[in-house]
């Protein structure tokens, strides 16, 4: 079957997720999470695609399964826990272990193992598992951006599949003959040269689409542990099971020399990712997303003119820079102070596009934010609970920020994501902002929650002033 998306020769691995994702928002071929960009790609016929990992004869040996936690492959994760395997999960960007092991109710329902298999249900049903743990894995799935139907898999760029398939060979639960299935749009499947696959990537058995069934009989490798020369001191830190996995390698007599950290390396880049690559986005496809990229070339310059201004009109996001954030400061004065209504979206936002908010915006407090956390570690955060809003405002030395959902719907289910959110240690308390509870039209304001009942009956002079403190980094 010839691929729709034709990739050319000399393609990079971020030429293709660009096509990819550009194809399938293009075509609009995607359910909620949106847009797809940086994401695996929840397309539509997913949870077809997904029943027929049933259909595999390497399913029905199978007595545990490695599902990975991405909203595409929730349809595998509910065949599974019917037919009553052993379910594991990675714990989202491996921060607190490896694997969680979901454990349903007793005599759980249809509905309640779906829920179980949901993003909320892998929180709430699953145990912690160990390194040293005695896991055997019979079958591995994962979600891609892009594969080949020789096997070569493309994922978004993290690197999280291949570590963790990496980590599960250390500790014995994986091996060469262990069958990696991942899950797709037909579109996604791709010719993808050879040249660029590296020795960490990891390559699959089988590729299910909302039409076919591909058996790869993929003759390339996969990954039967760590690479630590792929890795560097910066990643370990962010991934503490790496370090206890490197000491107990270190102990058995293995090289576990780490390569050099990344020059120049923007928060939450992947040291795989070139060093000159926008943050969103690569370089060579910014086609409707210049302003993007004005923001990552000037961001040195721009940060430099912040830090000589006073605090109450510096910008909060990382990304906006030279022209467009001075621009952006003329806006709010001929505004009265309104970015919330007449500002473009701003560069901290996690899935912000270029477009002006829509009116019926509604905007969620989150609380408690303790001292030190990154704004792209709540950002990473916010993703993994399928929480992105269309505009973070980070607030962090007030241990707050605000964040813009497209309507009252869209920020209900971000709360209930949001419900038990830990982190560095901290609950952080999610409601809506004062100016949703207060009956004010959505999008007016995102002020911080005041004891006045009535916040709104100030004067208009007093609001421009302190709505600044809005979208600054104090």
């Amino acid at each position: 079957m010839e691929p729709v998306i034709q990739i050319k020769p000399g393609t990079t691995k971020w030429d293709i997720r660009q096509k990819v994702w550009d194809y399938i928002e293009e075509k609009n071929l995607a359910n909620f999470p949106r847009p797809v960009h940086n994401r695996i790609p929840n397309f539509k016929g997913a949870f077809t695609a997904c029943t027929k990992v049933s259909e595999l004869q390497v399913f029905t040996k199978t007595s545990e399964v490695k599902v990975d936690p991405d909203k595409t492959l929730e349809g595998v994760r509910m065949a599974v826990l019917q037919a009553r395997k052993t379910l594991l999960v990675p714990t989202p960007r491996l921060r607190t272990g490896l694997f969680n092991k979901i454990t349903p109710p007793q005599g759980a329902t249809k509905e309640q193992l779906r829920i179980c298999s949901s993003a909320q249900g892998v929180k709430d049903f699953s145990v912690p598992v160990g390194l040293d743990a005695k896991v055997k894995v019979d079958l591995v799935v994962v979600g891609s951006v892009a594969v080949s139907e020789k096997g070569l898999r493309i994922g978004k760029g993290e690197g999280f599949a291949d570590m963790e398939f990496g980590m599960m060979a250390s500790m014995g639960a994986v091996n060469e003959s262990t069958v990696v299935v991942t899950v797709v749009h037909d579109c996604q499947v791709v010719d993808i040269p050879e040249e660029i696959i590296e020795s960490h990537d990891l390559t699959v058995d089988y590729i299910l689409t909302p039409t076919r069934v591909i058996k790869t009989d993929c003759q390339f490798p996969k990954p039967l542990g760590i690479i630590w020369t792929k890795l560097n001191s910066e990643k370990l830190e962010k991934i503490p099971i790496l370090k206890k996995l490197r000491d107990l390698e270190e102990q058995g007599g293995k090289d576990v020399t780490l390569g050099a950290p990344p020059v120049a390396e923007e928060p939450g880049f992947q040291t795989s990712r070139p060093a000159r690559q926008p943050r969103r986005r690569p370089r060579q496809n910014m086609q409707g997303d210049a302003e993007e990229e004005s923001k990552d070339e000037k961001r040195a310059e721009f940060e430099k003119k912040a830090r000589q201004r006073p605090a109450r009109v510096r910008r909060e996001s990382r990304g906006d820079g030279g022209k467009e954030g001075e621009n952006q400061e003329r806006r709010r004065v001929k505004s009265g102070g309104n970015m919330r209504e007449k500002g473009p979206e701003e560069g901290g936002s996690e899935v912000g596009s270029q477009r002006k908010l829509p009116p019926t915006v509604t905007t969620v407090y989150l609380g408690g934010i303790p001292a030190g956390l990154r704004v792209s570690e709540l950002k990473t955060a916010l993703r993994e609970r399928e929480a992105a809003p269309l505009r973070l405002t980070w607030q962090g030395a007030q241990h707050r920020a605000f964040l813009d959902y497209i309507d009252p719907q869209a920020a209900e289910q971000a709360l209930e994501a949001l419900q038990g959110l830990s982190l560095n240690g901290s609950s952080l308390q999610a409601e809506l902002a004062k100016s949703q509870r207060g009956g004010k039209r959505s999008g007016q304001s995102n002020r911080r929650p005041r004891p006045s009942a009535a916040p709104w009956s100030k004067p208009a002079q007093a609001d421009a002033k302190s709505e600044p403190k809005e979208v600054t980094e104090q």
